[in-house]
């Protein structure tokens, strides 16, 4: 299954402010949402994954920040590419000291 649409960060900002300013207007969230998402042009549980994502963004719901989860995703990254390093250098050092003992046992 692949994404038909990919919406700007513009439009999605848009889209969660009209939610969130017209949220009193409606007796729920979900109510806002599905008046609002057909008017961006997207599905209603889209829309309000980006109305979550923005609440905790904002610190107003409990979770994971995306400048939070941007940020280990980096370091995860990073992680791996220093054990990826380390097992070369580990490699690459038995390897070495495998041929001094060689040498040695030659000479």
């Amino acid at each position: 299954m692949t994404k038909s649409k990919k919406f700007s960060p513009e439009v999605r900002e848009r889209a969660v402010r009209l939610v969130q300013e017209h949220r009193g207007e409606y007796p729920s969230l979900w109510a806002a949402v599905q008046s609002i998402a057909p008017k961006i042009g997207c599905v209603p549980q889209t829309l309000l994954e980006w109305v979550k994502r923005a609440e905790v963004d904002a610190g107003e719901r409990p979770g994971t920040t995306t400048a939070d989860a941007q940020r280990m995703k980096e370091l995860e990254r990073e992680n791996k590419e220093l054990r990826r390093a380390n097992d070369i250098l580990r490699t690459a050092s038995a390897f070495f000291a495998q041929a001094e003992l060689d040498r040695k046992l030659k000479s």
